[in-house]
């Protein structure tokens, strides 16, 4: 019998060499393929939830608070005043001999301005002049009489009542010409006044009299306005809101309608120190050199102060972001975790589409600006934009 027919497996195939190869490779491929099909899909289908779970949450924007000083460029109304005025009146009565001086002369202290002439206080500084000498003689005669009794009170020649009377008499004559040597001095100073003379170095800036005027002591108008125009004093009114911006020391631009571009640098000295409970104004001074004659005493004038003395620095924020409640003023606060916070505030100042705050914020806070109205403590949300606040008030 033939081997090949007894043994059965004989005639079967044998598969090639290179097939189990193959079938390992395609089952890679496979692998890889489903890997590289599947995976994409699952981070895609991962994007798709988170995508659809922070669509949940509301997009805002936010602003953040910025540090300002308050608003001192508007300018304010000022009025310019001598550094120095006086009316100057007659002490002596008389008439006008002569005046030396008239408006917009430039005088020194004790420059004369003009004379009086004063016929009646001659007449009287004659008759106490008189009254002294009488008084001296009447003392001579009392002194003598005076002396003689004490003299005599040593010898029991007089009583001691007589010797009284005399020592008594004698300490009145001294006393009566003291009185009229007084009186005579008193109307000397007077006439001393017929003399008019500047009282401190400035300008005349009205003259209202004129030779032969009558010219009465004590009553009528003043014979001459003077003023001291160098430096001058400005004063001005500053809002209550702005108090507490103005100080002693600062600097501030002096303005005038008809002197166009010129700028003068006044200084602050001094303020009243209380608020007018009318105006709801501080009455402030300022001084401003004026040794070119360039501004004129009395004029108006507009002051901008260039700075503020403010120690802490504003925080300004816009209104818009405000949340009005039950529980007070709020804004909406973003953390890093982009959950909401909510904080009371205290407000100042309101400048409009701007305000003050006084508490509850801080700088680089990031709010929510036009916050809605469901708004709650904890909400997570989607910050849209990011914008500082660089309105200043």
């Amino acid at each position: 019998m033939n081997d090949n027919a007894m043994n059965p497996n004989s005639n079967s195939p044998t598969p090639p060499p290179g097939l189990g190869r193959i079938a390992r490779f395609s089952a890679v491929l496979i692998i890889v393929g489903l890997v590289i099909g599947l995976v994409p899909r699952w981070f895609a289908h991962r994007a798709l939830a988170a995508g659809e779970k922070a669509d949940d949450r509301p997009v805002v924007s936010v602003v953040s608070p910025a540090a300002a000083r308050p608003d001192l460029s508007t300018p304010l109304p000022a009025e310019v005043q001598p550094f120095i005025q006086a009316a100057v009146h007659a002490r002596a009565s008389g008439y006008l001999k002569n005046w030396y001086v008239d408006i917009g002369d430039a005088v020194t202290n004790g420059q004369l301005l003009a004379d009086i002439e004063t016929p009646e206080l001659d007449q009287q500084i004659a008759q106490a002049q008189a009254d002294l000498d009488q008084a001296q003689a009447a003392l001579a005669l009392s002194k003598i009489t005076a002396d003689r009794w004490v003299e005599l009170l040593k010898t029991a020649s007089v009583s001691d009542q007589e010797t009284a009377e005399k020592t008594g008499d004698y300490a009145l004559k001294k006393a009566a010409v003291e009185s009229a040597a007084a009186n005579l001095n008193r109307l000397k100073q007077l006439k001393d006044f017929d003399h008019v003379a500047a009282p401190f170095e400035g300008t005349v800036t009205m003259r209202n009299t004129d030779i032969g005027q009558l010219i009465a002591a004590g009553s009528g108008p003043a014979l001459f306005n003077l003023a001291q125009v160098n430096p001058l004093r400005v004063y001005v009114q500053v809002p209550q809101p702005l108090i507490h911006s103005v100080a002693p020391g600062q600097t501030a631009e002096l303005t005038f309608q008809e002197l166009p571009g010129r700028i003068f640098v006044a200084k602050v000295t001094r303020t009243a120190g209380a608020v007018d409970p009318v105006s709801r104004t501080l009455r402030v001074e300022l001084q401003v050199d004026n040794s070119k004659g360039e501004i004129l005493a009395g004029s108006y004038a507009q002051v901008r102060f260039r700075e503020s003395v403010d120690a802490k620095p504003l925080l300004v924020l816009e209104d818009t972001a405000l949340i009005f409640r039950a529980q007070g003023l709020q804004i909406a606060v973003v953390g890093s975790d982009n959950k909401v916070s909510l904080r009371t505030v205290k407000l100042g100042r309101d400048y409009g589409n701007t305000v003050e705050v006084l508490s509850g914020v801080n700088v680089g806070d990031q709010i929510i600006n036009n916050p809605p109205d469901s708004i709650a403590e904890g909400d997570e949300v989607t910050v849209l934009t990011l914008s500082t606040n660089n309105a200043a008030p």
